[in-house]
């Protein structure tokens, strides 16, 4: 079965970096967009980057252009997020998703698997 698995998560001081990444099994990675959501306590989930098959076209969320970068490496069916300059507001589980779709939105083109999720928390 489809399997996507999230690791890099943790605590870290406002300003700081960390480096999620999500590795993929049980499904051919490279026909599949790729992209990262996230949910901070008593919020909903909210879309944060998206990468397209080939890794030509990224798309992210305002709050975090220019401070996370979405990457892929289909040869290792791994996806990752570089985050920097992280702020107290990032705090939340991370969530890696994958679908065939060629972009993500939660209530017309959802993803169709999920990661179990990896927490990060940003401390001011």
């Amino acid at each position: 079965q489809v399997k996507l698995v999230e690791s890099g998560g943790g605590l870290v001081q406002s300003g700081g970096s960390l480096r999620l990444s999500c590795a993929a099994s049980g499904l051919l990675f490279s026909s599949y967009t790729m992209g990262w959501f996230r949910q901070a306590p008593g919020k909903e989930r909210e879309f944060v980057s998206s990468i397209s098959r080939t890794g030509s076209r990224t798309d992210s969320t305002d709050s975090v252009k220019g401070r996370f970068t979405i990457s892929r490496t289909n040869a290792k069916s791994t996806v990752y997020l570089q985050m920097n300059s992280l702020k107290p507001e990032d705090t939340a589980i991370y969530y890696c998703a994958a679908g065939r779709s060629l972009s993500f939105d939660l209530k017309t083109s959802p993803p169709e698997f999920w990661g179990q999720g990896t927490q990060v928390t940003v401390s001011s």
